[in-house]
C-alpha cells in the first residue's frame, strides 16, 4: 500500500507540473498582441517601401517624358530666323510673323491649384506658341513654321501637340501665311490633321521673352507688340527675343487617370484642382543665335 501511495503522489506531481508548465490564456493573448504589432509594423514597412518604389518609377516616368518635350521646343526655339518683312506702325497686318507666344483663355482657362501647405495657390496658363524658321529642303530656301498648343476637351486631357509645316521661301507671301493661315488653323483644331501628340497631362505651358540686356520684354518695341487682353506678344521683321524661358507643368499619369474616370466640367476640375501635389514643373532658358542686338537699343 506504501508503495502505491507513493507512485500516486508521484503522478500527481507530474501532473501539476505538467498543468503548471502550460500558458495561461493572459499569456497567449499577449504573445498574440505582440506578434499583431510586429505584423502591423512588417506591413507598414512594406506599404511605405511599396509606396516609396511606385513614387520613383512615376517620377522617372514623368521626367523622362517632360525632358523630351522641353528638348524639342528647344531645338526650334534655336532655329528662330527673322522674316525681316515689312512692318508697318499702323492697325491690320504687321507682315510675317517671326514668334508669337499667347493665351487662349477661351480654349484653355486657367487651372488655379491651391498649394500644399500654403495659403497661395498656383495659377497653371496655357499658351499657344509660334516659331519661324529657315531651312534648305533638297536646295530650294524654305521657311518652316512650327507651334505647340495644348488641347483640352472631353476626350484629351491638357494633351500637348506639335506641328511643323513649310512653304518654299519663294512662294508669295510664304512666310505670312505659315502664321496667318496654316498656325491659325492648328490653335482652332491642334488635335486634327497630321500634327504630332507630344505629352499628356500638361496643365501648365508657357514662355517669357527677354531682351538683350536680359530684361523681361513687357512692352512694345519697335518691331514687338504686346497685348493685354488676352496675354500675347509678337515679333515682327527683324526682332527676336534674346533668349525664352520656358515653363511646363505636368500632372502624374495616375492621376491623370483617375482625372479622365470623372466626368468633363466643374466634377472632374474639382479634383484636378486639388492635386498641386501630383504637379512637376519643368523651366529652362533658351537663348537665340539669330538674335539682332540693335533691335534693343
Amino acid at each position: 500500500m506504501s508503495m502505491m501511495a507513493g507512485q500516486t503522489c508521484r503522478s500527481a506531481l507530474k501532473l501539476r507540473r505538467r498543468s503548471n508548465a502550460a500558458f495561461t490564456l493572459i499569456e497567449v493573448m499577449v504573445v498574440m498582441v505582440l506578434l499583431s504589432l510586429i505584423i502591423i509594423a512588417l506591413m507598414t514597412v512594406f506599404n511605405s517601401t511599396q509606396a516609396a518604389f511606385r513614387a520613383s518609377v512615376t517620377q522617372t516616368d514623368v521626367l523622362e517624358s517632360g525632358r523630351a518635350a522641353m528638348d524639342l521646343i528647344t531645338d526650334d526655339l534655336r532655329a528662330l530666323t527673322p522674316s525681316q518683312g515689312f512692318f508697318t506702325n499702323g492697325a491690320g497686318d504687321f507682315g510675317p510673323v517671326n514668334f508669337y507666344a499667347g493665351t487662349n483663355n477661351y480654349f484653355n482657362p486657367p487651372l488655379i491649384q491651391p498649394l500644399v501647405a500654403s495659403t497661395g495657390s498656383r495659377t497653371n496658363v496655357l499658351q499657344d506658341i509660334f516659331i519661324l524658321s529657315q531651312v534648305n529642303l533638297n536646295g530650294v530656301p524654305t521657311w518652316t513654321g512650327t507651334g505647340y498648343a495644348v488641347c483640352l476637351s472631353p476626350s484629351n486631357i491638357y494633351s500637348l501637340y506639335r506641328f511643323s509645316t513649310n512653304r518654299p521661301a519663294a512662294q508669295n507671301s510664304s512666310a505670312s501665311n505659315l502664321f496667318f493661315g496654316d498656325f491659325k488653323n492648328f490653335r482652332s483644331y491642334p488635335n486634327s490633321g497630321n500634327y504630332s501628340h507630344l505629352l499628356d497631362g500638361v496643365v501648365g505651358f508657357r514662355v517669357q521673352t527677354f531682351d538683350a540686356n536680359g530684361g523681361l520684354i513687357l512692352t512694345n518695341w519697335t518691331t514687338i507688340r504686346t497685348n493685354a487682353a488676352p496675354p500675347s506678344i509678337v515679333f515682327y521683321s527683324n526682332s527676336l527675343p534674346a533668349s525664352v524661358e520656358i515653363e511646363m507643368a505636368t500632372i502624374e499619369d495616375r492621376t491623370l487617370q483617375r482625372a479622365e474616370s470623372r466626368l468633363f466640367g466643374p466634377v472632374r476640375d474639382q479634383y484636378l484642382q486639388d492635386q498641386a501635389g501630383k504637379v512637376h514643373v519643368f523651366r529652362q532658358r533658351v537663348a537665340i543665335p539669330n538674335v539682332d542686338s540693335s533691335v534693343y537699343q
